[in-house]
């Protein structure tokens, strides 16, 4: 039976073997703030999948939800890769390890890798809308009307976010701050540009212009 600490505005965290160890291994090997960070961005994707009237799988949505920020730990800081590709690789694993069919498998990639870039995850499969729909709304605000008060209220109480935005702000730049180069044409450029002393942001047109093409 489900605990009533897995139900938050009447949203149900999915009862199943994948869903209780995916949380079981962020709860482990994550930071407070990214597991209810995490949890919260499940319940907000959800709520806001019901009321798009969009159909999807709640472990899923899940698992994209609570692997999003993986790839921003520590044992990461050294790859070379987007955090948003290490954590779509890491649930890709945990997916596959327990005999998860690929298309689902890639349906969690795709929403892990693509919740940083505004504009397209929401005309792809409504898991990956709906990733990037909960992150947007706990990070940014976007949409913070769309969800009732008492929703938001039930959520937070359940999965809290005190000192929430500086929190996370630190969090994103420890995390990207050792590989600068995968900010390259991203939003993750701007929180290295406020909290860097001495970044600078890659320039679209000016590697255009010093292409060793000759025009």
């Amino acid at each position: 039976m489900t605990s009533v600490r897995e139900r938050a505005a009447d949203v149900v965290v999915p009862d199943t073997k994948v869903a209780r160890e995916a949380t079981e291994l962020i709860r482990d090997t994550t930071s407070e703030l990214i597991y209810h960070h995490s949890r919260r961005v499940y319940f907000f994707g959800a709520l806001q999948g019901r009321s798009r009237d969009l159909s999807f799988d709640p472990e899923l949505l899940y698992v994209g939800a609570m692997f999003h920020d993986v790839g921003l730990g520590e044992e990461f800081h050294g790859s070379g890769r987007r955090f948003e590709v290490d954590g779509a690789e890491e649930a890709k694993r945990f997916l596959r390890a327990h005999g998860v069919p690929e298309d689902s498998v890639r349906r969690v990639w795709t929403a892990i890798a693509l919740h940083t870039t505004p504009g397209i995850p929401a005309l792809m499969e409504p898991e990956v809308a709906l990733v990037t729909a909960g992150v947007e709304y706990d990070v940014l605000g976007m949409g913070y009307e769309d969800i009732s008060a008492a929703d938001r209220a039930a959520i937070v109480e359940l999965h809290p976010r005190p000192d929430f935005k500086q929190r996370i702000l630190k969090v994103f730049t420890d995390g990207i701050r050792p590989k600068p180069e995968t900010t390259f044409g991203n939003v993750k450029a701007d929180v290295l540009e406020h909290y860097v002393p001495g970044f600078e942001r890659g320039d679209f047109v000016r590697t255009i212009l010093d292409s060793p093409w000759a025009e």
